[in-house]
């Protein structure tokens, strides 16, 4: 699902494999800082995997996924309260992806809010991907006990999916298509592949 995401560096990578030479003090220092932006993107990798490795296993271990989602929240706000948002350019398009699937899964819905007040700005900036604002914006909403606006956000009921309310459902496929999102037909196909495999549901949102 997130294949489309996962990207390289670039140009950064090529500055910490370059040749070495001799530099200045104030050279040396944008190289070390390079290379610890390079490590931030490999911490918020790993922290995607973890996150990942129960919601996408039927049967997951739910507790554990509970423990990974609190640790990786506090990760997180201890982060953004000391660097801002994790946009693109400090970690990669797959890092800030990654920082954005952190927050969507936190259990903290007062600090999640606030994730999406710093993820907004990092969209407004070009540092972070309407797309994944949309989902958490829903999120959000839904946990206010609130209509959604993109339709990402579904419910298990009885053992079937079930969309979440949504505000102007007529003009929903529109609403999805300006943040680039798929229609709302595909994306309710591809998460019963993904979460209902030869015919069982099972309530693991990966997104």
């Amino acid at each position: 699902m997130w294949a489309g995401l996962l990207m390289s560096l670039g140009d950064t990578r090529g500055k910490i494999t370059s040749k070495p030479r001799k530099t200045s003090g104030a050279d040396h220092l944008v190289l070390v800082l390079v290379a610890l932006d390079e490590n931030l993107r490999a911490e918020l990798l790993g922290r995607r995997e973890a996150d990942q490795s129960q919601r996408l296993t039927p049967d997951g271990d739910l507790d554990e996924m509970q423990r990974v989602d609190r640790a990786n929240s506090t990760w997180l706000s201890a982060l953004v309260s000391e660097r801002g948002w994790p946009g693109q350019t400090l970690v990669g398009v797959d890092g800030a992806q990654a920082a954005f699937l952190l927050a969507q899964h936190t259990p903290d819905h007062e600090l999640q809010r606030w994730f999406l007040q710093h993820l907004r700005i990092a969209v407004q900036d070009g540092e972070a991907q309407a797309a994944e604002l949309a989902l958490l914006e829903d999120r959000v909403l839904m946990f206010q006990g609130r209509p959604q606006r993109y339709g990402s956000q579904f419910t298990l009921v009885e053992g079937e999916l079930h969309l979440y309310e949504v505000e102007d459902p007529d003009s929903l496929d529109e609403r999805r298509a300006a943040v680039g999102l798929e229609p709302l037909a595909e994306y309710q196909r591809s998460l019963e592949a993904l979460y209902a495999p030869e015919g069982e549901h099972h309530d693991g949102d990966s997104r």
